[in-house]
Order: C-alpha cells, then structure tokens, then sequence
C-alpha cells in the first residue's frame, strides 16, 4: 500500500535481476528490550481520566506473529508540579490502566516504570493542539487530480515552534497512515492539509460512501523529531514494530543504562473528526 506523505523523502528502489536464487540469510536478533508505549491523549470535549500504558518485549524485525506482552511490571505517572500520583493497574494483557488522570497543558509529568527489578523514566510536558475547523473533500491538492483527497483545515496558533501528529485511517482499512508537520514556514497562517490515497491494485483510492476517521495532535518538538525517523522509516504504519534501524525515545534505564529501552512517553492534546465522502459530479480521466 502506497501513501502520499508531502514532506517525506522519496525511496526508490530499482531491482534489477536475470535469474532468481533462494538465499538463506542469517539475521542475528539484539538483545530482548522493553517496548513502551506510553501515549496519554486528551482527547478536547473529554475529561481525559481513563489512559492506558502498553508495555511489551522487543521481537526479532521478522518476527512479526509474535506479541510479548509484559505483565507484573509497576507503571505510574507523577504531575511534576504538585507531587500527584497516578498509578496505572496491570491488566494481565500488557495494558496498564489508569481512570483518574488530569490532564493539565503546559504541565510536565514524569513516568516511572518498575521491571525486573530495574527502573525506566521519562519527562514530557502536555503539548495542545488548535482546532479543527473544517474538513471537505477535493481532487485539486494531491499528486493526481483524478482522485479525491480530505483537506483537514486549521488555524497555526502565532506562537512558533508548534508541531503536530495526523493520523488518517478509512474505516474498514488495517492499518493507519501517519503525517507530521512542523510551523516554520506557516506559523500563524490558516493551513489545509490534504490527504489521499495513490490508485493501486491492493489498495483503491477514496470513494463515495467512504468514511475517514482524523485525528491530529499537538506533540512536542522532541516527539516530533523522534517520529519523524519513525515514518521516514516504516512509511507511517506499524509504528510500533520493530524498525530496521533501531530508534531510541526518552525512557531511560537509570538502574542499567545499557539495558535501554524502545517506544516514547508522550504528553498531547488531540482533536478527533470523521468525513463522509460523497458523490462530487467528477468524471475520471480518460
């Protein structure tokens, strides 16, 4: 499946063959790691009290059956500036679950995660997000003009250095597609982002009746420069899979630095809508 990204790299890789072999190649599989995935969303129009922490073992890149979940580990969430505490109850599935957070923008808040005897930490401040002001379709933004796009509408708050996360998934489709963006050259403007999907055999580009659920969040700059490696890497998808190059978030092993582990605490605000396509009268290139 092939998703237009603006912003991203391009990788084109030309294979060029006159006979086929089977090669057995070794992998050799690095050290089994913890994976957080520690994202506490507050979602605008919610009180934001229920968030769940995910935890799980790392698996070798083509191993991708294989789901470790970690169980019996002690995960809670510090609100740095009063002392309060959230504590996050094992599910038994690798879910770690809390119904009492508060959620407070601009406000710094540090995890702690107890393991196998060891201890992983991390920082990150909640980040907002602007609203959503308006979504619609068109065939005008995209790389191809004979298919639709959503155009997702905002307004940059004029403060800089404001970074956002979208996330784009039609209804019915496995995966998600992931986007990010940065201010620098629009800080203060309104901005449509486009989003489509390239004509494919496996894959079909948008049509009528189909339904687009957006999301789109406020992250911090240190959040956007790790996804950003992600995406460039995996194509938006599968975030959380073993990635060819391992990248490294903000939790830290302070009992054995050594033994770090993957995946990211975040913080973030995060408006939700969901489009509709409808007919628009197009008729398709020839």
């Amino acid at each position: 499946m092939k998703r237009i990204k603006r912003y991203l790299p391009i990788l084109i890789l030309v294979m060029a063959t006159s006979c086929t072999d089977v090669v057995d190649v070794e992998v050799q599989s690095g050290p089994e790691r913890l994976v957080v995935e520690a994202s506490i969303d507050w979602e605008k129009g919610t009180n934001g009290r229920v968030q769940t922490i995910r935890l799980r073992k790392s698996t070798p890149f083509f191993d991708e059956d294989t789901i470790l979940d970690v169980t019996g580990a002690s995960v809670t969430v510090t609100h740095d500036s009063s002392g309060t505490n959230f504590v996050f109850t094992d599910q038994n599935d690798g879910s770690y679950q809390t119904t009492s957070f508060q959620p407070v923008l601009g406000q710094s808040y540090s995890l702690r995660i107890e393991y196998n005897g060891e201890v992983y930490t991390a920082q990150e401040t909640m980040t907002p997000v602007t609203d959503i002001t308006n979504v619609f379709q068109s065939r005008e933004e995209g790389f191809e003009d004979d298919i639709l796009e959503v155009n997702v509408v905002f307004t940059d708050p004029e403060t800089e250095g404001d970074n956002y996360l979208f996330k784009f998934q039609r209804q019915g489709d496995l995966l998600p597609d992931l986007e990010y963006a940065e201010d620098e050259f629009v800080n203060g403007n309104e901005i449509e982002w486009w989003y489509e999907i390239e004509d494919e055999e496996d894959i079909p580009p948008f049509q009528a009746g189909d339904v687009v659920d957006i999301e789109m969040y406020g992250i911090s700059r240190s959040y956007y420069d790790y996804i950003k490696i992600l995406v460039d890497q995996i194509g938006g998808v599968g975030i959380f899979e073993t990635t060819p190059v391992a990248v490294r978030g903000n939790v830290v092993n302070t009992t054995n630095p050594d033994n770090y582990a993957f995946g990211y605490f975040r913080l973030t605000e995060v408006d939700r809508t969901t489009y509709t396509f409808v007919e628009d009268g197009f008729s398709a290139k020839e």
